[in-house]
């Protein structure tokens, strides 16, 4: 998705179930996520001032979650940019590929888990954000 703007990731409400004993969320497969999930992992103990990210993906969808605490996300298509604050449990950024992205601004204890849409695979990263533009100019 070369020609992906940051206009095209979105906020994305789980449904949240409240009980007395504690609220739960889920998340599966083409019904909260509009794709299958191959992946998921988190991030956590993030050292203060740190930041994650700072890469792009020719492939790869991901909902991006502040499963506790908060951080922002921003979102850049070599054109725009936009900031994302995230920090509901129940709450998350759908990401597009061919959008270049950094998580910074870690709170405190915070856990950020990301759910995609691939396995791991090397080669769907662009790692540098030289070779990003580039990529997002290729026709």
């Amino acid at each position: 998705m070369k020609n992906s703007t940051v206009f095209d990731c979105s906020i994305l409400e789980l449904e949240k179930h409240s009980h007395e004993k504690g609220n739960i969320s889920i998340v599966e497969n083409g019904k909260e996520v509009p794709f299958n999930i191959n992946r998921v992992y988190y991030l956590y103990d993030v050292p203060g001032g740190e930041d994650r990210g700072a890469h792009g993906h020719k492939e790869l969808r991901q909902l991006i979650i502040a499963a506790s605490g908060s951080f922002d996300i921003i979102l850049n298509d070599g054109n725009n940019k936009r900031k994302i604050t995230l920090n509901r449990p129940y709450v998350g950024l759908f990401v597009v590929p061919g959008i270049w992205r950094e998580i910074i601004n870690f709170s405190s204890g915070s856990i950020c888990m990301v759910v995609a849409s691939h396995k791991y695979d090397e080669a769907d990263y662009i790692r540098n954000y030289e070779d990003f533009l580039k990529f997002k100019k290729e026709i």
